[in-house]
């Protein structure tokens, strides 16, 4: 629907989502469901391999919540959709990669929003913030989040102030993985995309698995897991055809094809 809050673009394995909301890509609940929506038939579609997420515009990739909407009678714990807050962030077993291209101010559960992907391009004019501390209340998702993704003590120090920091100081604490001027931004998320899209799905689904896997695991039971195939994808991936089309493709000097499979 040309109307619809959330836009989509499909090029062979890949999927763009754009989160397209006048004035300022804030999210509300009928717009978080369909994203929710969205990203689970990208991850439930087998002939798709990897997904960008952006905001139209080129101000906001995202602020968060609709205030508005609030202000209108949107609770803010009432029913986000299959996926949670912006449909990515608590879906569940997303095993293909997604690239979030943050195009401009990224703040409060957009932040959050963008922590959810895998990678993160960022235009050099985009801003970022977790302002929740000012308002009385908690930016719950990224303080989960963000420690994992940057030093522990920069990620308390933003929660504790919800002060603004810049894409360069984004990439210096690690935080975004490149910036780019912003004319350029989609293309080299196209370009990242379409790398990833030609590697092996199995193993990206492995990859994605065994790290959510080991997050609250000492190292020796997160180990014993894949190697006792107690991991689903790690299962698949041990008795594919792609496993065996790997060493043949190496044996041979050839570019491996990749079935998923």
């Amino acid at each position: 629907m040309t109307d619809s809050p959330v836009k989509t673009r499909r090029d062979g394995a890949i999927l763009e989502v754009t989160l397209d909301r006048p004035k300022a890509n804030a999210i509300d609940l009928a717009s978080s469901r369909i994203m929710g929506e969205v990203f689970r038939d990208f991850r439930d579609d087998p002939d798709l391999r990897v997904a960008i997420l952006t905001g139209g515009g080129e101000k906001f990739f995202c602020p968060g919540w609709d205030l508005k909407a609030a202000a209108e009678g949107d609770a803010v714990d009432g029913d986000y959709g299959v996926g949670g807050f912006g449909g990515l962030q608590e879906l569940r077993d997303m095993n293909k990669p997604v690239i979030a291209a943050v195009n401009g101010i990224a703040c409060g559960g957009g932040l959050e929003l963008a922590l959810s992907a895998d990678i993160i391009i960022s235009a050099d004019h985009a801003s970022f913030a977790l302002p929740e501390i000012r308002s009385g209340t908690v930016a719950d998702a990224a303080s989960v989040k963000l420690p994992k993704r940057i030093p522990y003590h920069i990620a308390m120090e933003l929660l504790l102030t919800g002060r603004w920091f810049d894409a360069e100081e984004a990439h210096r604490w690690g935080l975004v993985n490149e910036i780019v001027p912003a004319a350029t931004l989609m293309s080299r998320a196209w370009e990242q995309a379409r790398l990833l899209a030609s590697g092996p799905p199995l193993v990206y689904a492995a990859i994605k698995e065994i790290v959510r896997d080991a997050e609250d695991a000492k190292f020796q039971d997160a180990m014993n897991r894949i190697t006792q195939r107690q991991l689903r994808s790690v299962d698949v991936l041990y008795d594919s055809e792609d496993q065996m089309e790997g060493a043949r493709a190496f044996a041979e000097k050839r570019d491996p094809v990749w079935k998923g499979r």
